[in-house]
């Protein structure tokens, strides 16, 4: 039986629709940034259908598949704020931003391909 999104699914949908829109009207005219808040919010919910799909496969051969799309949207997000972060701090703030962007998605990489316990 399909499970139903649940009312918090849906409200945290409903912040993220207001909170990008928001966005958008704010930044219009940047194109740049008016893409990044669009791109943002379709990698999330590509994501986040992701990671339920990833709990109805379990441990089976399809869920590998579904890891590395998760790894790999992760990663995304991670890189994308971090190149929109990075520059507004002093260099050496900037450079542990990214220290931190490479050492999440390096965890991330280990805990689902190289870890056996997921």
């Amino acid at each position: 039986m399909e499970r139903q999104w649940s009312g918090l699914t849906k409200l945290g949908f409903g912040v993220l629709a207001c909170n990008s829109a928001l966005a958008i009207y704010k930044s219009w005219g940047d194109t740049g940034s008016v893409a990044f808040v669009l791109a943002a919010d379709a990698a999330l919910v590509v994501l986040f259908l992701c990671l339920r799909e990833f709990e109805r496969a379990g441990r089976g051969r399809d869920s590998t598949k579904i890891k590395a799309a998760v790894w790999t949207l992760t990663t995304l997000l991670t890189a994308m704020f971090a190149s929109r972060v990075a520059p507004l701090m002093p260099p050496a703030a900037g450079a542990v931003v990214w220290l931190m962007a490479v050492a999440t998605a390096a965890a991330g990489f280990f805990a689902f391909f190289l870890n056996n316990n997921l």
